[in-house]
């Protein structure tokens, strides 16, 4: 009994000290303010409390920020001036103006709870939405969780798609996969809905499109708009910049229904502005319901991009194998 007392105790330490890992804390944020930031010595995540939700840095700790940040950005609408800011934030999808661009630029109400911190935004005057952020560390490693909640404060049904937008810093190449290749003799029907915008060109020289791999890089020198919706049936994307890959899991539901033809991944790009953009299901939300939608993010150092798909696919397999 004494050994069996003994060996709870220390798997409690144990247990204890994993958590224990996880160092929040209170810094400065890009700009003006402070930001909760969440480290577990391998990355850190900064997230905003004056404006949002959002989170504006995620990286190895003194290394560089995978997150943009365009403060000097702005957008008028009739409901206000509206700041992307940078980093990743929650909106309402399909995209619609004004209803998306409701300005966020006001402080949030935020919780710790251990290795999580729940952004919440207060209810958004005109659309009845509130909006809820939750980003919770993994112990180790460099797995980051974030839930994204729409809840529907108005009296009467809304049709929403919780969107998961992140800016992402500058220079890189958006990296989706394409579905995997079967012969005519093998798949007669289609496996795959893409979705493109009046201004997509495939054309473009920013656009590099294989038979694994659909890429889309980042050109300053062009300013004109390039934009792709996929359904991404194997549930990941990815951006490449620097040596460094930034991936994002997230689920597909074959029974759902997407916005924007029925795509739950969208790359977009504009001279130096890129984003890698994931949507949960399009619901009908009735008054006080909640849609929901996950990603998970995972930071690899040290790995290049091939120029063919073959070698790329080789490259990112092991690092992919352990996003599972």
């Amino acid at each position: 009994m004494r050994s069996l007392l003994i060996v709870v105790v220390t798997s409690l330490a144990l247990a204890s000290s994993a958590v224990a890992e996880v160092k929040v804390d209170r810094v400065p944020c890009p700009g003006d303010g402070q930001c909760v930031r969440l480290t577990n010595g391998t990355v850190e995540v900064l997230v905003a409390t004056a404006i949002g939700p959002r989170i504006v840095r995620y990286g190895f700790p003194g290394g560089d920020n995978l997150l943009g940040w365009v403060p000097e950005t702005s957008v008028k609408t009739d409901l206000g001036v509206w700041r992307p800011w940078g980093g990743h934030r929650l909106w309402i999808a399909p995209e619609h103006m004004p209803r998306s661009y409701s300005p966020d630029n006001d402080p949030v109400d935020v919780q710790v709870n251990g290795r999580t911190v729940t952004l919440t935004q207060t209810v958004e005057p005109r659309t009845g939405i509130q909006k809820i952020l939750t980003v919770t560390l993994a112990d180790t490693g460099t797995g980051v969780t974030v839930g994204h909640r729409l809840v529907n404060r108005s009296l009467w049904d809304v049709q929403v798609s919780p969107w998961g937008l992140t800016i992402m810093n500058t220079g890189g190449t958006i990296i989706l996969p394409q579905e995997p290749y079967a012969s005519h003799d093998d798949a007669l029907l289609p496996v795959r809905a893409m979705t493109m915008w009046a201004y997509t060109d495939l054309s473009d020289p920013r656009w590099q499109i294989g038979p694994k791999f659909l890429r889309l890089r980042t050109d300053a020198a062009r300013a004109g708009s390039q934009k792709v919706g996929i359904a991404n049936r194997q549930g990941w994307a990815a951006y490449h910049r620097n040596g460094q890959l930034f991936v994002k899991r997230y689920d597909w539901q074959d029974t759902a229904t997407y916005p924007d033809f029925g795509v739950n991944t969208e790359a977009y790009t504009a001279g130096a502005f890129v984003e890698l953009e994931t949507l949960g299901a399009l619901v009908l939300l009735a008054p006080g319901a909640a849609a929901t939608h996950e990603e998970r993010w995972y930071l690899f150092k040290d790995v290049q991009q091939p120029p063919t798909d073959d070698a790329l696919h080789a490259t990112l397999a092991p690092h992919l194998s352990q996003t599972r």
